[in-house]
């Protein structure tokens, strides 16, 4: 099956997607599909070519998709927020054709930008059908590496309608839901609830460009929202808001949770304060959604593990426990061959994280990699240290986690600086570099040396009690 072929059947509606700008029917997405493919074929874009583009969360971002699969283009999709460093990186691995780019975000190192408005202002006809399949490219996403440099996954046409579909029948979803997506649409959750579920099934999305908690009240109230996924903090914000009372969130009944914090204490308070069913799912970029609850299956099930493989998938925890998955909506693999390699083996993915299973159900313990996971962002800690040991104060850095109530983890950094270096100098740096403000350390803290183990690396785990053992002081003298 292709995508454009799976949202070629979807019911139409009035209300197709709801953003900033208002509501934007089927016909009105067809319409603007029709122009930008049919501009991106005039700029001699053809199939198996790659169009980045880099837009606000907004009806346009769903365009740009639903365009690029139109003429049997791939997709490449570039983090709204993403800094200078991180887009140039990005972009000497995918090579793109052409760069969309919406109003307000700074360029493309390298390429000159074209609006959506601009290609769709260029229509001048109909864009030829294109013959694709199942196993062709369709969309390119980038997610943290080890090394710190950006890794572009690709997904084909099959892994993702494969995987639409199995979301769609796990959530129990019908055209009745509305959707509210607060994820940009270059993540993969982003993707999948506001372009694909929404458009396949004809089941109504709320686009949200920017997290404000009563906004998202009045958005949840207005537009009868009943579903909703995303990391614990935007659930967190949402309850603790001033204007938060559960009638203003009487039309939601089911929130499904990933990422770091998502603890049983959590979703117990939420299920309560929200009146919902709250699960956890586990994924990533690479195997989206791989594991989660039915929304009818055991409530202690949901709240106590990550869920279990449905459909075709399939978990497995190896010797040193890591957690091994495969399945249908596995990614073809990365742009490097390389990191291909290393991380796909005999069609199983190594997804990097520890995890225990028990009769089938999935519990993830920790993580094999050194990633940081802010509040839904994965980030690399060996991203942060290039940046930070690019500084001609700082000697050596290591960047580690540190577990926060708002945003799971938060990005806490230890360098030895002999001369002095502090957040203010970090920030200022970070923002030179051109690096994305997520991945900015928010804590910084100046050591004579730092810890190693006896192979010669970093200690993080000591470095992480550091933090541990700070934060119970804390704790310790609060009133």
């Amino acid at each position: 099956m292709t995508l454009d072929g799976l949202l070629a059947g979807a019911p139409a509606r009035d209300d197709l997607v709801v953003d900033s700008g208002g509501q934007h029917s089927s016909a009105e997405v067809e319409s603007r599909v029709e122009a930008v493919a049919a501009a991106l074929e005039a700029r001699d874009v053809a199939p198996g070519d790659r169009v980045a583009f880099r837009l606000p969360v907004g009806v346009d971002a769903v365009v740009a998709y639903r365009a690029c699969w139109r003429i049997g283009a791939v997709a490449v999709a570039l983090h709204p927020a993403a800094g200078s460093h991180q887009l140039a990186q990005a972009l000497e691995q995918a090579r793109p054709a052409v760069v969309v780019a919406g109003d307000g975000l700074p360029p493309a190192p390298g390429y000159h930008p074209v609006a959506v408005d601009e290609l769709a202002a260029e229509a001048g006809g109909t864009a030829a059908a294109r013959a694709v399949t199942g196993d062709d490219d369709a969309v390119v996403m980038f997610t943290s590496g080890s090394t710190g440099t950006p890794r572009g996954v690709v997904h084909t046409h099959g892994s993702l309608a494969y995987k639409a579909v199995q979301l769609t029948e796990a959530h129990g979803l019908t055209r009745d839901d509305c959707a509210l997506v607060p994820s940009p649409l270059a993540h993969v959750a982003g993707l999948l609830h506001a372009v694909l579920l929404a458009g396949a099934f004809g089941m109504k999305t709320v686009l949200v460009p920017r997290w404000e908690p009563e906004e998202a009240l009045g958005l949840i109230e207005r537009e009868s929202v009943t579903y909703m996924v995303g990391p614990p903090t935007l659930f967190t914000t949402l309850m603790d808001c001033d204007g938060f009372a559960p009638s203003r969130a009487a039309t939601l009944r089911m929130i499904s949770c990933g990422g770091a914090g998502v603890t049983p204490a959590f979703c117990r308070r939420a299920a309560a304060a929200l009146g919902v069913v709250v699960k956890r799912s586990y994924g990533s970029t690479e195997a989206p959604t791989v594991a989660t609850s039915r929304f009818d299956d055991p409530p202690d099930r949901m709240i106590l593990t990550d869920g279990r493989a449905f459909g075709e998938a399939r978990l497995r925890v190896d010797r040193s426990g890591e957690l091994w998955v495969t399945g249908p909506e596995l990614a073809r693999g990365y742009l490097n061959p390389a990191d291909t390699e290393a991380a796909f083996v005999d069609g199983w993915f190594r997804t990097g994280d520890l995890a225990t299973l028990d009769d089938g159900w999935v519990t993830i313990t920790g993580r094999l990699g050194d990633r940081i996971i802010r509040s839904g962002e994965n980030i690399s800690a060996a991203e942060v240290e290039q940046h930070l040991e690019a500084h001609p104060a700082v000697l050596q850095a290591a960047a580690v986690a540190e577990p926060d109530d708002r945003l799971g983890e938060r990005v806490a950094a230890f360098v030895v600086a002999p001369g002095g270096f502090d957040l203010v100098a970090c920030r200022e740096w970070f923002a030179r570099r051109g690096a994305a403000r997520f991945i900015t350390p928010e804590r910084i803290e100046v050591l004579d040396e730092l810890p190693v183990l006896a192979s010669g690396k970093v200690d993080r785990m000591k470095l992480a009690a550091r933090l541990r053992k700070d934060a119970g002081r804390a704790g310790a003298g609060a009133p």
